[in-house]
């Protein structure tokens, strides 16, 4: 595990002319008892340090919440502790730690609320406006946070996943990453000693009404029939929310069993499709979604997972092939259940030909099969993000499907050796720009507590995260494209345009674009996102000679 500085902050170095520079710098490195640690120079060379500085408050500004459901916010914000936190204009029901920065509560009404949040600590302070909307949308801008897969396959367990959750809490939370989620079969007690996609007829854990519930082997605090309302309980502490993936359908082993569904006079025989199994996990036989006892079923589970405080579900098993029934079904259950709770459909390709359905009935869905770190699968996700478009918008999200950076595969599971990710530095830089143009959820498949000072810096950087988060929640537009090259462009709320130039090509390649291209006139201002550094009036035509794999992220701000 590497040990970084307390919520990091990242700036480009600069000469100190003036002594209050100095003194400023001064008073970082005495109050905070750490040094200033240099990191390696990144793709242009410039000089970066790491610095705890005055506070920042970083994007989004605009949370969604369900009428009458509770909410759970962390104000994104860097900078040296300690922080100290204020807001005006609180709604009825709404509550403020002004020591931690979380919002919680419940909001009776529908509206847009506009709160005041202020900042400070010993080196500055910021406020910002917070938009809280309730109403019938939640994931208002696309979620970010961790998922176990990528490294842990179907074998986390609970001191594993605090572990994580304790590094985002303090690293990544900061900068908005703020998601948990427990992946894929963590109902299994012998998931180490099983295939990764489980045994025929093995044994799995299940209350009485044929719902799934955590192995207290593998998660103590589910013990007793708790589920995971413990482990959501100490997540939510830690201002985080918390997700859980789930397999679709019902459990083969209630319906041999025939057990009751909760709430309801139906078995599980009345709801089960025994000719609708996962072609890949042996544990569920699908559901009539659009019969009674089908609903019945999905109300149990999300009844039961609204009351262990989940945040977030993952439905795997769902989009492909599509199965619209079952969506109807899920999608009914969480309105009902008393929760804000987003809904993820997995795997991809989603059939375009269902965009219309998905985007009413989901929040997120992936675009994409499994993702993983090799450059054909990035290549692939230009031609997919582009057919998509037009289904983006605040609370749906076509998904890209996690971020394979970091520490991936322990042990060689779920795919693959035991690796660092296999992208590259540039195909890293393309694959998170990508992403944030879209823009797409940003789940991270790392394990956590392994990251170097590297890919933390990826992570983290305030303003490329800030065009995926942006509230206008507007999808980005191919300007040009084909096998060699592609341009993006995306009008951001407050009129700025990001503009994402990609070589596609496995050698290095010149790439340009003219202002007309971009449909700007007048006067613009050019900054690189990246570098975070200013490059001046945007002339009549940009060229940038970009590495293989590797990208260009700029802002263009009109000037008066």
């Amino acid at each position: 595990m590497h040990d970084h500085p307390p919520l990091i902050e990242y700036y480009e170095s600069k000469p100190m002319k003036h002594f209050s520079q100095i003194a400023a710098m001064l008073a970082v490195i005495l109050y905070s008892g750490s040094s200033i640690t240099p990191l390696s120079a990144d793709d242009s060379g410039g000089n970066t340090h790491i610095i705890a500085g005055a506070p920042q408050i970083h994007p989004p500004d605009v949370i969604g919440v369900y009428t009458g459901t509770p909410l759970l916010w962390s104000i994104p914000v860097s900078g040296l502790l300690p922080l100290h936190f204020s807001a005006d204009k609180l709604p009825h029901g709404i509550g403020f730690n002004r020591r931690t920065g979380v919002f919680t509560g419940t909001l009776k009404h529908p509206g847009n609320y506009l709160v005041t949040v202020k900042v400070s600590n010993k080196l500055g302070s910021t406020k910002e406006s917070i938009h809280i909307v309730t109403g019938t949308k939640i994931a208002l801008t696309p979620p970010m946070g961790w998922n176990s897969y990528d490294y842990y396959g179907d074998r986390v367990d609970e001191a594993e996943v605090l572990a994580n959750a304790k590094y985002m809490k303090k690293y990544l939370l900061p900068y908005g990453w703020n998601t948990v989620v427990v992946d894929y079969r963590w109902y299994d007690p012998n998931a180490a000693a099983e295939p990764d996609s489980g045994a025929p007829g093995e044994k799995l854990c299940m209350d009485r009404y044929g719902r799934l519930l955590p192995a207290p082997n593998r998660f103590p605090s589910a013990a007793n029939g708790k589920g995971f309302q413990r482990l959501a309980n100490k997540l939510h502490k830690m201002g985080l929310r918390f997700g859980i993936h789930i397999m679709r359908g019902i459990p083969r082993e209630a319906v041999a069993e025939n057990l009751p569904i909760q709430g309801s006079n139906f078995h599980a025989r009345d709801a089960a499709n025994t000719a609708d199994n996962c072609s890949w996990c042996p544990d569920m036989y699908g559901v009539k979604g659009n019969t009674p006892a089908g609903h019945a079923y999905y109300n149990s589970l999300f009844r039961l997972y609204a009351s262990w405080g989940v945040d977030y579900v993952k439905m795997d098993d769902t989009s492909q092939p599509y199965h619209r029934d079952e969506i109807d079904a899920a999608h009914s259950a969480i309105l009902a259940c008393g929760r804000s709770i987003v809904y993820s459909l997995s795997p991809g390709e989603t059939p375009i030909q269902d965009a219309a359905h998905v985007e009413k009935h989901a929040n997120l869905w992936r675009v994409s099969g499994d993702f993983w770190d090799n450059w054909g699968s990035l290549n692939h996700e230009f031609d997919l993000a582009a057919m998509w478009q037009p289904y983006v918008a605040p609370g749906h999200w076509p998904d890209a499907d996690m971020l394979p950076l970091g520490h991936l595969s322990m042990g060689g599971r779920p795919v693959g050796p035991d690796r660092t990710t296999r992208f590259t530095h540039n195909e890293q830089y393309t694959l998170l720009s990508l992403w944030c143009m879209l823009p797409s959820p940003l789940m991270v498949g790392a394990n956590l507590p392994d990251n170097d000072p590297w890919t933390i810096k990826l992570l983290t950087n305030p303003e490329v995260l800030a065009v995926d988060q942006d509230g206008g929640g507007t999808a980005a537009e191919v300007v040009s494209t084909d096998a060699n090259s592609a341009i993006w462009k995306r009008t951001l709320e407050d009129g700025s345009l990001v503009v994402g130039m990609f070589n596609r090509q496995d050698t290095p390649q010149t790439v340009s674009c003219s202002k007309s291209a971009l449909g700007l006139h007048g006067n613009w201002e050019v900054r690189n996102l990246w570098k975070r550094k200013n490059l001046g009036s945007m002339p009549q035509t940009i060229s940038y000679e970009i590495p293989a794999h590797g990208c260009v992220l700029l802002k263009m701000s009109k000037l008066n």
